[in-house]
């Protein structure tokens, strides 16, 4: 009696299932492109999602590193040229530019209302098998991944993480919810069994429109390093945060050092948005935070202290 309610039951979540995977790979696979470009390191390959009406495509910054153009080939058969608009190393994404292909585009969604467990599907072109869709959940949250820059080197957060199966040609694809929205750019650098993907947020948002404008990202300079500590428990009981980011070093001359803060002192919140860790500081550090006035909270002895940093532009 029990395995005659039970199989019925486990049939319909499988179609419904089903319906998910066909209905997002029906809406996504269309704006999917399989790259190939060409460097002095060689020929290399990727996935890319077409993102506006007027040809601008999203990718990984690695998949197009060294290199100025190269081709993209759509599900229907179509192959045009790309160029390259603007690269970005340290967040990994690069937006192209394709003049001929009337490709819908996807709809951008917002990976910061994911959860864990929740249902996505990868679409790209992995090992040059253009179309390739493959289905998972979201297996972690908050993730980072190192980038670098020459010598800079920085931390991309809140990455997502994801048992959809990625392999090398994926990084570029798209990673989408079960409506369709693409709410992650695949990266299949980690290797095999491991999926992640660089997250669709408000700060991608910004650099995305930053490399389609101007080519390249602009980022701030505060000058300050720290590491997460707890607070203490009377300025939990205050804010309601469990941690800040003590500060273990601050450039002379730099526009925290003018700012007065110091060696010590905890930094609870800046901008007006509370600062637990080194991410959440670096969060701010865009473009549109260079000379302008940020507040910064610091508790120093005991003691809340604001003061005032005008972040300036970082410089290679």
């Amino acid at each position: 009696m029990d395995t005659d309610h039970t199989e019925p039951a486990e049939d319909a979540a499988l179609d419904a299932y089903s319906r998910v995977v066909t209905g997002v790979a029906a809406r996504v696979l269309p704006s999917v492109a399989a790259l190939s470009v060409r460097t002095a390191r060689g020929a290399g390959a990727g996935s890319a999602v077409t993102i506006d009406s007027d040809g601008l495509l999203l990718t990984s910054a690695h998949v197009v590193q060294g290199a100025r153009d190269g081709s993209a080939a759509f599900g229907d058969g179509t192959e045009v040229p790309f160029r390259v608009i603007g690269a970005d190393p340290l967040s990994d994404l690069a937006v192209l530019r394709v003049e001929e292909a009337a490709v819908p585009p996807v709809e951008l969604g917002d990976a910061d209302g994911l959860r864990i467990g929740q249902l996505v599907v990868a679409v790209g072109n992995p090992m040059g098998l253009a179309g390739s869709v493959t289905a998972g959940v979201v297996s972690g949250l908050g993730r980072s991944l190192p980038a670098r820059d020459g010598r800079l080197v920085r931390l991309i957060e809140d990455v997502i993480q994801t048992d959809a199966a990625l392999n090398p040609g994926n990084s570029g694809g798209a990673l989408a919810d079960s409506a369709g929205r693409v709410v992650g750019v695949n990266t299949a650098v980690a290797g095999y069994g491991l999926g992640l993907a660089v997250p669709i947020n408000a700060t991608t948002r910004q650099i995305i429109t930053d490399l389609t404008t101007d080519g390249r990202v602009r980022r701030a300079w505060l000058g300050v390093a720290g590491v997460p500590v707890p607070l203490p428990p009377d300025v939990v009981a205050r804010t309601g945060q469990r941690r800040g980011l003590r500060v273990v070093e601050v450039v002379p001359g730099s526009p925290a050092g003018v700012a007065g803060i110091y060696l010590g002192d905890i930094i609870v919140s800046a901008g007006g948005r509370a600062v637990s860790d080194g991410q959440g500081l670096q969060r701010l550090m865009l473009g549109p935070a260079i000379g302008t006035r940020l507040p910064v909270t610091v508790l120093r002895r005991g003691a809340f202290v604001d003061v005032v940093a005008v972040p300036t532009e970082l410089t290679r």
